[in-house]
């Protein structure tokens, strides 16, 4: 397939996107309008008889004091990352990027490399010489993902060792999914764990109710949201980043992001903020209060959220990040602890891969990156 690369206008982007059955939130063209410390830049690729067949959002990090840029694309391009001409996807891109002033490029295939099942997952928590998903048999493996990781190291794209196996990259190498499609609900309900099932019940019968909310509470998220960044040791992005983020992805798509709370005797005790790009929901940001915990707010809202984007046609709802870590001592271990409990699968991407267009200033940044 003969493929230019050229510059597309916002609304290009969008119209691409938006013919897709799903796509990445962070490859929406309002995603750059949150990451405002951050430019940005639409790349359009397009076939010989000028139909737009691929897209990437590019997010530009300038150098402190000169002209040059790490360039981004945080889950994308949106691009056939089957096609067997691969490169002739990407080194247009390197070069229009290094014309740009980049000094190192950085993306994240949105690749799926393997899958575990929620019982393949239970079985390697089980065992005591499992530490690492990896040291279980997976559910799905998809060959092609290889031959792409295969591909781009030949291209001259680099990985770190560690390979975001434990969040070291920007965006998560695993995350955790519900499938929906194909499934009813009640198929989806039956395939929580029992004390899943055990808390949603427990929730309805003391009466937590599960609301949506606006932009005007938004405050009141924040408020809970601070208390876990304090109970959990992280520092909190300010509300000003979530007002942002609701302005600038609703302008784009009055259902792009949601926000939830869950309460009891008028209190609010957890809620979540959700995106919506097609048939893809993600569950991004979680909060809960430190008080009413015995009535389960948690799973009751997460069962009216994942109602919910059954409703709209969802096709995953996804629980974002988790590490590959089944040692019960890891302090990340409760992650999957608590989204194996919904019966979903634990999905592994093939990672966020760099490509040097200046070694030096490359290697200037691995450094400064590694010692933050």
């Amino acid at each position: 397939m003969s493929l230019t690369l050229r510059t597309i206008s916002r609304e290009q982007h969008l119209a691409y996107i938006q013919s897709l059955s799903s796509a990445s939130h962070c490859q929406v063209p309002a995603w750059a309008d949150v990451k405002t410390e951050w430019r940005s830049e639409s790349l359009g690729w397009f076939d010989k008889s000028g139909e737009i067949v691929g897209a990437g959002l590019v997010l530009y990090r300038q150098l402190p004091k000169i002209k040059r840029y790490l360039a981004y694309l945080p889950e994308g391009p949106v691009i056939n990352w089957y096609a067997p001409n691969l490169s002739d996807w990407l080194e247009p891109m390197l070069a229009h990027l290094k014309q740009q002033g980049a000094f190192s490029v950085k993306m994240g295939p949105p690749v799926v490399i393997r899958r575990w099942d929620s019982a393949a997952i239970k079985s390697g928590i089980q065992d005591p010489d499992v530490k690492r998903l990896r040291d279980v048999e997976a559910t799905h493996i998809e060959p092609r993902a290889f031959e792409v990781a295969d591909r781009l190291r030949k291209m001259g794209w680099q990985q770190g060792e560690d390979g975001g196996a434990g969040f070291g990259d920007v965006q998560p190498r695993y995350v955790f999914q519900v499938p929906l499609a194909n499934r009813s609900l009640e198929d989806v309900l039956k395939g929580f764990n029992q004390l899943w099932r055990r808390n949603i019940k427990k929730a309805d019968k003391a009466g937590v109710e599960v609301v949506q909310g606006g932009y005007e509470d938004l405050a009141e998220w924040q408020r809970l949201y601070e208390i876990t960044a304090v109970r959990d040791h992280f520092r909190p992005r300010p509300l000003s980043y979530f007002q942002r983020m609701w302005t600038v992805l609703n302008s784009e798509d009055p259902n792009r992001m949601r926000l939830y709370f869950a309460r009891h005797n008028g209190v609010n005790l957890s809620a979540a903020t959700m995106l919506v790009v097609g048939g893809h929901v993600w569950y991004s940001y979680g909060a809960s209060d430190n008080i009413g915990r015995e009535v389960r707010p948690s799973n009751a809202m997460q069962w009216r959220m994942l109602r919910d984007s059954y409703a709209m046609g969802a096709t995953v709802y996804d629980l974002r990040g988790i590490s590959d870590s089944l040692d019960e001592n890891d302090h990340l271990f409760g992650l999957i602890q608590f989204k194996v409990g919904t019966g979903g699968e634990a999905v592994e991407y093939v990672g966020e891969w760099d490509f040097p267009l200046n070694k030096v200033l490359h290697k200037a940044l691995d450094i400064y990156m590694s010692r933050r």
